[in-house]
């Protein structure tokens, strides 16, 4: 998900509820999982309405993440949250340096080979132990490493286009 105006960045969603006083599974899309919990400001997300909300607790919970917002103290205020995507202020995010990129910036970006042939668009990425990795659709599906000046030449963010030495066929 990108954010037009550039105001909001996602940085998860509310993936469920948990127990009985207003607690809240949280899906984050943070390295580490718990980063997520250094912002106390978030606002949730559905559609077009955002709701800003104050995060007063929150913990790592096994694999995931639980939290506790200020004025949600029972299950069914919580349950009413699930589905809602957590997006933060860009200005709390930290500075980054110029090779440096979030994630939710790069999404829908347009992908070109270095021909000039469109292979599509960032829908997604994802980490593994080696690289992370660029999911990019358009007639079907293909996954980039994220390999700098060997796979990705140059990444455009003014005209949201990145090129890559990638073969259309693979």
């Amino acid at each position: 998900m990108h954010d037009a105006d550039g105001k909001l960045v996602p940085m998860g969603k509310v993936s469920g509820v948990f127990g009985l006083q207003g607690w809240v599974k949280v899906f984050s899309d943070t390295d580490p999982r718990e980063g997520i919990l250094d912002y106390k400001n978030w606002s949730l997300l559905n559609g077009r309405e955002q709701s800003p909300v104050e995060l007063e607790k929150g913990k790592r919970h096994g694999k995931g993440v639980i939290a506790k917002f200020k004025g949600v103290d029972d299950r069914n205020a919580a349950s009413l949250l699930v589905g809602r995507t957590i997006a933060i202020s860009r200005d709390e995010l930290p500075a980054l340096a110029g090779d440096e990129y979030y994630w939710s910036d790069l999404i829908g970006m347009e992908v070109v080979n270095t021909d000039g042939v469109a292979l599509g668009l960032i829908s997604s990425l994802f980490a593994t132990g080696a690289n992370d990795v660029i999911v990019v659709k358009a007639d079907r599906e293909r996954l980039i490493p994220w390999i700098r000046e060997q796979v990705i030449k140059d990444i455009d963010m003014e005209n949201r286009r990145m090129e890559v030495d990638w073969d259309p066929d693979f």
